[in-house]
């Protein structure tokens, strides 16, 4: 790992940190880091806490590699929603520390912790896919409707409706909101009382209540990289 993933491993809760100085873009190197930190984090079996930098958890996708199109691009979308299964499915709690703006794929890894922990501010959680002209992607859908409340999953997806972090909490976005000061400790604090679970039970009793939601998602996966890679011409 590099400097823009960062990983601590304190009393069994390891802390994975996303900081690329910027707006925390979803590169494919940002996700190959991810992916090696969570690893590590299952290799220690600690309970997660995942974060952003201040002021900012994620932007979403890199959008340079996005619009360039091409087999990356379209490894750079899978990776993304690959990631988010992951973490719904990962055998410890993941509590995400959002710091800031969470905003499209950004908000699809919020709402794949089983935790989830905002600062006030004026700060944005939006998937803001459809009011840049973009149709939500199948894999999207099915993580938002995992979570948000009925009425607030029409407005999140059809409408791109941005969220404040306290209207976040009533929508399904964010469990909870405090002081921005205060957020480290509320993380810690939460895995730490996570971490006295039994193990093979949360990790059980997450596929079971999870598991029609990541099957929709892991074939909404397979449906949209088949969407995208004929879109882009991409016959391999």
């Amino acid at each position: 790992m590099s400097d823009i993933v960062t990983y601590q491993l304190e009393d069994s809760i390891a802390t994975i940190t996303m900081d690329d100085g910027k707006v925390n873009a979803l590169s494919l190197q940002m996700f190959s880091e991810l992916n090696a930190a969570f690893d590590r984090a299952r290799i220690d079996g600690a309970v997660v806490v995942y974060a952003g930098r201040e002021g900012k958890f994620s932007a979403g996708f890199d959008l340079g590699a996005l619009r360039a199109g091409g087999s990356d691009a379209a490894a750079l979308l899978r990776a993304g929603f690959a990631l988010a299964e992951r973490i719904l499915s990962f055998p410890t709690p993941v509590v995400i520390a959002c710091n800031g703006h969470a905003i499209a794929m950004g908000v699809f890894l919020l709402l794949s912790g089983d935790y989830r922990i905002g600062v006030d501010g004026p700060y944005k959680i939006n998937a803001n896919e459809v009011a840049l002209g973009m149709t939500m992607p199948r894999t999207a859908v099915e993580i938002c409707r995992q979570r948000l409340a009925p009425a607030h999953f029409n407005r999140a997806i059809i409408l791109a409706e941005p969220y404040s972090p306290d209207d976040a909490v009533d929508a399904g976005f964010l469990d909870r909101v405090v002081d921005a000061s205060e957020l480290q400790d509320a993380a810690r604090s939460t895995a730490a009382q996570l971490a006295a679970l039994n193990m093979d039970a949360h990790a059980a009793s997450k596929l079971r209540a999870r598991d029609v939601a990541l099957k929709a998602i892991h074939a909404a996966i397979e449906a949209d990289d088949a969407d995208f890679r004929s879109m882009a011409g991409i016959t391999s």
